[in-house]
């Protein structure tokens, strides 16, 4: 009987452009909405869409401008990815370095050239790339001119970006995901469709007609990825996390099972090839009316994910109990609070069976492998004056998370191909904008007000994951 983790498991870490990049105006990149994101309280209301910014604006700070600044770092970050002996790294395309306005014909040659290079590099250390087509990034030629992804023109758009990447990377990238947490449309839609809302518009119509949009847009990105390289694998991507009953009463129970059907409705197309029937009943409860194509639903139904990829970091909550919603607070993701958990400094419940319970939940729903490509602690590291963390925490949390994951895989015989850790190297936080909220093995200078050397080193989780992939899970420490 299998024993751990299966030979060929691909370990490894996560990023996104716009979160460590910078550079966000160098060798040609055009200005995307991720961009134009300040830290400090503006920043939800923008990324919800209520909040029009689409440019920079005086007395606010853009952690996105040069947060960690790997455009001009990458050569050293990934060389300390390969001490640790990542098998697999995550990293996303920022659009606008490829189409600076996203409606171009021809690309940026230099936008290119730097990935071509990273890649490269990552192959030299022996680290296969997890490429995300699209993390949060939208140009903002595109939300101006064509009111984002609400628009259908963008299939166009999407589909000569993705032919680029394919055809120029075929044989450094196998591994896609087409869109990050593609659900956070539903939550952040500036953020995650590019979305701004005009007064008095139909927002959730909006919403769902973006939602198509990136579904059919998946499907095509799919289609053409296999017809360039047969040895292309395409992945979905959610914002993952079962929802628990508040309690057992029945309504509590089905407010979970609806919370947990909005989640799994992108993944339920992307993965089964057809809208689900309850997606279409809330449809036509709430007046909702998505415009597709015939064609649109063959590609939904011909093309379906090779993989589903997720993030975890908690459970989450539900009540069906008007009363106690009122109560809730939170993150992106409200939720109700789990007495039987710890939380992290920003109120994320800690819940390692939670990861368990869903990889067993969405292996049942899909029988499809399946991927962890984001999961951590977030929390404030406080180093010494050499610059090392002795972050037990973290290390005590992703302990917990793997040995869930080994047993989700040898007790329940679930299907893993990896797991990439979030934030492998500091970054700014997608939700707060925030640098003090840490997730990485390797600690950089730099604080929320972007002040700091940009200087990288080792904290104490560094050497303790090293060991975790050197004997493949076996010995966590």
């Amino acid at each position: 009987m299998n024993k751990g983790f299966p030979q060929g498991f691909l370990w490894g870490g996560a990023t996104a452009a716009n979160q460590c990049e910078g550079a966000y105006d160098v060798d040609g990149r055009g200005l995307a909405n991720v961009d134009v994101v300040p830290i400090g309280e503006e920043r939800f209301p923008i990324i919800a869409g209520q909040r029009k910014m689409f440019d920079f604006e005086e007395g606010y700070f853009y952690p996105a401008k040069e947060s960690i600044d790997m455009y001009h770092h990458y050569k050293e970050d990934i060389a300390l990815f390969g001490e640790m002996g990542f098998k697999t790294y995550r990293l996303s395309i920022a659009w606008s370095r490829i189409f600076p306005k996203g409606d171009e014909l021809e690309p940026n040659e230099k936008g290119l050239e730097f990935y071509e290079k990273l890649f490269k590099e990552c192959h030299k250390h022996g680290i296969e790339p997890l490429v995300t087509i699209t993390h949060f990034d939208c140009p903002m030629h595109l939300i101006e001119e064509y009111g984002g992804w609400r628009n259908r023109k963008m299939l166009e758009f999407y589909e000569r970006l993705c032919r680029t990447l394919f055809m120029r990377y075929k044989g450094l990238v196998k591994y896609w995901l087409t869109f990050n947490e593609i659900n956070m449309i539903l939550h952040a839609p500036f953020m995650g469709a590019g979305l701004y809302f005009e007064e008095g518009e139909n927002q959730e119509q909006v919403k769902y007609q973006a939602a198509h949009h990136e579904l059919v847009a998946s499907a095509i990105a799919t289609k053409v990825a296999h017809e360039i390289d047969p040895e292309n694998k395409v992945g979905c991507m959610l914002a993952a996390g079962q929802y628990y009953p508040n309690t057992a009463h029945p309504r509590d129970y089905w407010a979970a099972l609806q919370e947990d059907r909005e989640n799994y409705f992108f993944i339920d197309v992307q993965a089964r090839g057809e809208y689900p029937n309850y997606a279409k009943k809330k449809w036509e409860r709430l007046g909702i009316d998505v415009e597709m194509s015939e064609e649109d639903l063959a590609l939904l139904r011909d093309y379906t994910v090779d993989f589903i990829s997720f993030s975890y970091y908690s459970s989450r909550v539900a009540s069906g109990d008007p009363e106690v919603n009122e109560k809730t607070e939170g993150n992106i993701f409200a939720s109700i609070k789990n007495p039987y958990l710890e939380a992290s400094e920003w109120g994320w419940q800690i819940d390692p069976l939670g990861l368990r319970i869903t990889l067993n939940a969405i292996w049942d729903r899909y029988q499809k492998p399946m991927f962890i490509v984001e999961n951590g602690l977030g929390a404030i590291d406080t180093p010494d004056e050499n610059g090392y963390v002795e972050d037990d925490y973290r290390i005590d949390y992703l302990r917990q998370h793997i040995a869930a994951m080994r047993d989700a895989i040898v007790e329940d015989g679930v299907e893993l191909l990896g797991y990439t850790t979030w934030g492998c190297i500091d970054l700014v936080s997608a939700g707060t904008g925030e640098m003090k909220k840490r997730y990485g093995f390797i600690y950089v200078d730099r604080d929320n007000e972007g002040k700091g050397t940009l200087t990288r080193s080792k904290k104490k989780s560094f050497h303790w994951y090293k060991q975790v992939i050197a004997t493949n899970g076996q010995d966590l420490g």
